[in-house]
């Protein structure tokens, strides 16, 4: 009797921790990395210092086992000059545990996010584009755009299917 009791505490005590996982993203945030989060808060996940990127996805961190990719920025003081700090620019990720609130997330299908997602305000889709400016047939992205927060929501998908997921500031361009 008291191996059983031991045995549920345990379980309880994991199902506890595993619910303190973040793998949420939507039109701010890839799990607890947010847009625009300042370069102390980003170190209490990350654990280490951030390289300033100028919006370059080159920071590597793990969440849980999982890669995000980081793009980060010069953070600014009220009076518009440079602090010490960075904060964050953009976030992308090709794991599949992240998922939107609709569900939507890496390996979702082209139709998937069109019926998530069809009726949200501002979207749009487009085809990729390679480095000498032709179309790519089989790469496309589909784009939520969040103008209240001055971002946007991008899923990359080769051949109908989602393998990125990023959000970054939308600088309006």
């Amino acid at each position: 009797m008291k191996k059983i009791i031991q045995l549920l505490f345990g379980l309880l005590a994991f199902s506890f921790l595993s619910a303190q996982d973040n793998f949420e993203v939507s039109t701010l945030r890839i799990g607890p990395y947010k847009v625009f989060m300042k370069s102390s808060e980003i170190e209490k996940f990350s654990g280490e210092r951030l390289r300033l990127t100028n919006g370059e996805y080159k920071n590597s961190v793990k969440y849980n086992g999982e890669t995000i990719m980081i793009s980060t920025t010069q953070e600014y003081d009220n009076n518009g000059k440079e602090t010490n700090g960075y904060s964050i620019y953009g976030i992308s990720t090709t794991s599949k545990k992240f998922k939107t609130k609709s569900g939507i997330g890496v390996g979702s299908t082209k139709d998937d996010i069109i019926n998530a997602y069809k009726n949200y305000p501002s979207y749009s889709a487009y085809t990729g584009w390679d480095d000498k400016g032709k179309p790519v047939k089989n790469e496309s992205y589909f784009v939520l755009n969040d103008t209240d927060a001055s971002t946007i929501l991008s899923f990359k998908m080769i051949n109908n299917i989602v393998i990125e997921i990023s959000v970054s500031l939308n600088e309006g361009c």
